[in-house]
């Protein structure tokens, strides 16, 4: 298996941002302004996923990004209406990258703390991850509100979302945990021989 922090990771985000940048376009060029909008965030944030590289494994960047492709190839081509589980593939997936990114980034100092307490751990970040999906499922509702869309079908379209994103979160928390272990191990190993070298 290849390391957290495997160069190639890295190199395909950037690949994947390029695409990103044609959605944006193909968007924009379509006249779906809105579309061209969220996808243009997408961009910017997995943008800045992807030059933190001092912050988060490369490994996550890289998922990080294809959670915005997936998005985008949704909006841009109108999958998410279409027949078939192309909506909740997503939403699972989506909260899963955007929960392993961000508990990174947001938990970053405590985590030599929770490397020692693996069931507080996991609470955390998956509850960290519904939280995402339920801020997500506000920001549909709202979009369909302001833009006066149908982005929200029905109540069971909702919760059928959350559930997923609850299960993107819960195996957020397990990759994370995993990817705890190996980075903070990473990380004291590296400080150790810095402490080396200057003694």
């Amino acid at each position: 298996m290849k390391s957290l922090n495997w160069k190639g990771y890295r190199i395909i985000a950037w690949i994947g941002q390029a695409l990103l940048t044609i959605f944006v376009i193909a968007a924009a060029v379509q006249g779906k302004w809105s579309n061209a909008l969220g996808l243009a965030l997408f961009l910017v944030v997995s943008f800045v996923f992807v030059i933190r590289d001092d912050k988060l494994p490369t490994l996550f960047d890289f998922l990080f990004v294809l959670a915005a492709l997936l998005n985008a190839t949704g909006w841009v081509w109108d999958l998410f209406g279409m027949p078939g589980p192309y909506d909740e593939i997503v939403h699972a997936y989506t909260t899963y990258a955007i929960t392993l990114a961000l508990s990174f980034l947001v938990y970053g100092s405590m985590l030599n703390i929770f490397r020692n307490h693996t069931l507080l751990y996991l609470v955390t970040i998956t509850s960290f991850g519904i939280a995402i999906g339920a801020l997500w499922e506000v920001t549909e509702w709202s979009a369909g509100k302001i833009l006066s869309t149908k982005v929200i079908e029905s109540l069971d379209d909702t919760i059928i979302d959350l559930v997923m994103d609850t299960l993107g979160a819960g195996l957020a928390a397990l990759i994370s945990l995993w990817a705890l272990r190996d980075w903070t191990s990473r990380n004291a190993e590296a400080n150790h021989s810095q402490t080396e070298t200057y003694i």
